[in-house]
């Protein structure tokens, strides 16, 4: 009588424990390098973000200094100085201008070279010509009769600007920092450059947000 031969025993075999740690180990290394990745991806949208908005407020400054006049202290250059105004510090003085072909005397003003500007959304029924759609607001930090002032500016989506008498109480929004400075006889004699720079104040944007902007006017 034939024997037929024994079926091999076929033995199950699992996972060991060092493969499972293996797979675990290369698994967390994945969702740290993905984390790692999607924070920086938000940090440089930020960081855009916030480059695009202070490209904008110097931009916005210098379009404000060239409405001045020549003669206007806010613009003029001092009799004596080849420049007003410093971007590495904030500068406030009195400053007088040079006699000019239509006056005999310059004109004297206290100008601060210096302003802070706070960015935010706003829904206020009081100032927003639209609340349901909104308004971007704009807050410059000046002085109005010796006192620190704040007047924000409603921008509206259809266009409409508001803007509301100055307030004593100061905003609590994402803050730029603006300096500015005033060139005479630059880059050629009988013009002066004028040169803003705008810093983001939130150090928790990194690297540090930072644009300048240049303009030559008479």
């Amino acid at each position: 009588m034939l024997r037929l031969p024994a079926r091999k025993r076929v033995r199950s075999r699992g996972f060991s424990m060092i493969e499972v740690v293996v797979a675990l180990a290369v698994l967390w290394v994945g969702v740290l390098c993905a984390e790692a990745l999607g924070v920086k991806m938000l940090g440089t949208g930020r960081q855009s973000r916030y480059m695009s908005l202070a490209s904008t407020l110097a931009s916005e400054k210098l379009e404000d200094l060239n409405h001045f006049s020549p003669n206007d202290p806010q613009v003029c250059v001092p009799t004596g100085s080849s420049a007003v105004g410093n971007l590495s510090s904030d500068v406030m003085q009195t400053t007088t201008c040079p006699p000019s072909l239509s006056w005999s005397t310059g004109f004297t003003g206290t100008v601060a070279y210096y302003d802070n500007v706070n960015i935010s959304l706003s829904t206020s029924s009081t100032a927003c010509p639209n609340p349901t759609a909104g308004c971007f607001s704009e807050t410059v930090t000046g002085l109005s009769g010796g006192n620190t002032a704040y007047t924000t500016t409603y921008h509206s989506p259809d266009g409409q600007i508001v803007i509301p008498a100055p307030s004593s109480t100061a905003p609590t929004n994402v803050t730029f920092h603006r300096r500015w400075i005033i060139e005479g006889n630059t880059p050629v004699t009988g013009t002066r450059r004028v040169t803003v720079l705008v810093t983001l104040l939130d150090t928790t944007v990194q690297p540090t947000v930072t644009f300048q902007m240049s303009l030559v006017r008479p």
